[in-house]
């Protein structure tokens, strides 16, 4: 159990490494990798690889690993300092006891070992199953990855809100949860949210969050261009929920038939996610990235390379962001279980908030005032469906205690 004095620590933290992980992404996106000193800004092309980038949040999640090791060779420090571990065994004596009732034996409990595995389901080979929400998580990020080139990073986020939408709606169909009136009232709230936010992209395209384009917006079709790919942006990220919620859906149906710590979790499926995006890119390359139509592109892994390891701000941006992704999991898995659904809440809504306060800062987006409104609905409707708020109408609120959706409470990645 996470002591108490250190949750706020670890929630800013968490926070922290949170905001730093979509603000990194979106900042390697900005960077000019080809024919950057061209007069004409139409032809320079911006850094726009997700599978690359999906595999280097699994890099950042395989970290997790480093983190489990220190902790079991910790565990085994501390079990040979043991007095118990050595053979040694307190004598109890009634006088001391009885004289002393508060005065505690001079020799600790033992210490508690690490099991040798998980049992249950994902006992042996049964491990390989966490593959599946892997390939949820590769689907899922490559998605919210594309999208995020082509919206600002505030929208990004905020569309993401749709997670609790898809996440509810599977929670019935596959886990046979029950919602309350309440909750689908909710998810329609969410639903018009995040249909506001990239209702406002539509109207107002970003001209900061497309710098290259800055031609091409002084003609006649450009606005209409920008707008078109700001809804794409919005339904890609939107989109990718579905595979972000089933992944959540499968960890809930192997975490509750196993037992696993949630660290080694994301160490596997860090594992798993790896192997099997670099298996895609090498395909994708040889099928797609080095024909005349695909070479420069997205699937073009030797030009991808060629452009991480070249320029020093994307190098350097692959790096902070793999350290925050490792440092997101680590922070958010010591507090998910030792705080309520309603400092979840609040803890992703403040994420989300900081996200558009320093993009605003940094002058990558402009102020709009439908987001506002789209980002109050979701935040809104999202603290109605996890309880942080009472339903205003009394033929909304529920007779019955509220069945939690996924008790084993797990958290996104990235």
């Amino acid at each position: 159990m996470t002591n108490k004095a250190l949750i706020p620590l670890l929630v800013g933290m968490m926070l922290l490494t949170g905001v730093c992980n979509t603000l990194f992404t979106k900042y390697q996106d900005n960077q000019c990798v080809r024919n950057c000193d061209d007069p004409d800004p139409t032809k320079r092309k911006r850094f726009e690889q997700p599978v690359l980038q999906t595999a280097q949040m699994f890099v950042g999640e395989v970290g997790c690993w480093l983190i489990v090791g220190f902790m079991a060779a910790y565990e085994k420090y501390a079990s040979r300092k043991s007095p118990a571990a050595n053979g040694y065994e307190a004598v109890s004596t009634g006088d001391v006891e009885a004289n002393n009732p508060e005065e505690q034996p001079l020799t600790s409990a033992p210490v508690k070992r690490r099991s040798s595995g998980p049992d249950g389901l994902l006992r042996g080979f049964g491990i390989l199953l966490l593959a599946l929400p892997a390939i949820c998580d590769i689907l899922g990020t490559t998605l919210v990855n594309a999208g995020l080139f082509m919206v600002a990073a505030s929208i990004y986020q905020m569309t993401r809100g749709a997670l609790v939408l898809f996440v509810g709606l599977f929670s019935v169909v596959f886990l046979h949860r029950k919602l309350h009136l309440f909750q689908w009232v909710s998810l329609i709230g969410v639903v018009v949210g995040v249909a506001l936010v990239g209702l406002a992209g539509y109207i107002w395209p970003d001209a900061k969050a497309e710098a290259t384009d800055i031609l091409r917006q002084a003609a006649d079709d450009a606005t209409s261009a920008d707008a078109l790919r700001a809804v794409l942006g919005v339904v890609l990220i939107a989109g990718a929920q579905i595979f972000t919620a089933t992944q959540f859906v499968l960890e809930e149906y192997l975490l509750e038939r196993s037992s696993i710590d949630a660290i080694e979790v994301v160490g596997w499926e860090g594992l798993f996610g790896l192997a099997v995006t670099l298996i895609c890119m090498l395909v994708l390359h040889l099928a797609v990235g080095r024909t005349d139509a695909g070479r420069y592109g997205m699937f073009d892994m030797v030009e991808g390379f060629r452009q991480m390891t070249e320029y020093r701000a994307v190098w350097i941006s692959s790096l902070l962001t793999m350290v925050s992704i490792g440092g997101f999991n680590f922070f958010g898995l010591s507090v998910t279980r030792s705080v309520s659904a309603t400092a979840r809440s609040t803890i992703d809504s403040c994420r989300t908030l900081f996200i558009w306060i320093v993009s605003l800062g940094l002058g990558w987006e402009s102020f709009k005032w439908l987001q506002v409104v789209g980002f109050a609905l979701l935040v809104y409707f999202t603290f109605l469906f996890n309880g942080v708020v009472q339903p205003p109408l009394k033929f909304l609120r529920p007779d019955e205690e509220v069945e939690e959706l996924l008790p084993e409470e797990p958290i996104e990645h990235n």
